[in-house]
């Protein structure tokens, strides 16, 4: 695989941004994906700062591939729920500020489509989903947490372009979830993909992450199945020790190379 197609984690590489750019230069990878929690508030980038940030990426010839935005709740969770859409509308126009085209996060539980909780769940994702439109940016939403006929059920109840999806294997697995079978699920809606690996656990959720290559994730057919199915974005790395995140992060570069 070529490796211009792979994007790391920023906050993995350094706090520093300047120097986790360099570093992913380094790594070989044509994308780096920014947090918005941690080290990049969006209400605190002022146009200078944009620009600034958009020089160091052309310096280091790297492209934003996503912005990374995890929130402690979900959308259908009602406490602080307002501050919670009002900074995921914050992280869609710093996305598309910074040339990306997704905003990574969870969505949280998905209820049953006869519940209240649903219709709060549908309503808040319509409004920010009809924000992204207005800025240049959409919510994806990690599927491995959600399972992913719930993420497809939900997905059909928005308007169209208001939600995507982001494969993400590992949870995926750790989950209860088969990988290719999530792909066929949500085909026309995957906008992400992490390539992250994991054993099982006796119960779904009980499983831990694990570095890439060494656990229970076959990827060669996630890969296979997202090609049929015409995806051909970026594909995430993510490392599983933050002390050792540069090592690994490297081995997993050259497994994806191999693959």
């Amino acid at each position: 695989m070529e490796t211009s197609r792979l994007s790391v984690p920023a906050v993995a590489l350094a706090t520093d941004l300047r120097k986790a750019l360099r570093m992913a230069r380094d790594l070989g990878v044509g994308g780096i994906e920014l947090d918005a929690r941690t080290g990049l508030d969006p209400e605190q980038v002022t146009q200078t700062g944009l620009r600034q940030i958009r020089k160091w990426l052309g310096d280091e010839g790297l492209i934003v591939t996503a912005i990374a935005f995890p929130t402690r709740g979900g959308y259908g969770d009602s406490d602080r729920l307002e501050g919670r859409i009002a900074a995921t509308k914050g992280a869609l126009k710093l996305a598309y500020d910074l040339g990306a085209s997704v905003v990574l996060n969870h969505i949280g539980e998905i209820p049953a489509s006869d519940k209240a909780e649903w219709r709060l769940l549908v309503d808040v994702l319509t409004d920010i989903g009809t924000w992204g439109q207005h800025v240049g940016a959409t919510l994806c939403a990690e599927a491995g947490r959600a399972a992913p006929a719930d993420l497809a059920r939900l997905i059909a109840a928005l308007p169209e372009g208001s939600l995507t999806c982001d494969i993400v294997t590992g949870s995926l697995l750790v989950h209860g979830h088969d990988p290719v079978t999530a792909v066929d699920q949500l085909s026309s809606h995957i906008a992400s993909l992490h390539a992250t690996d994991a054993v099982a656990g006796a119960f779904a959720g009980r499983g831990r992450a694990v570095v890439l290559g060494t656990g229970q994730v076959e990827l060669a057919p996630v890969l296979a199945r997202l090609e049929e199915r015409g995806y051909a974005g970026w594909i995430g790395l993510e490392p599983v020790e933050p002390r050792d995140a540069r090592e690994e992060l490297t081995d997993a570069v050259d497994f994806m190379r191999a693959v």
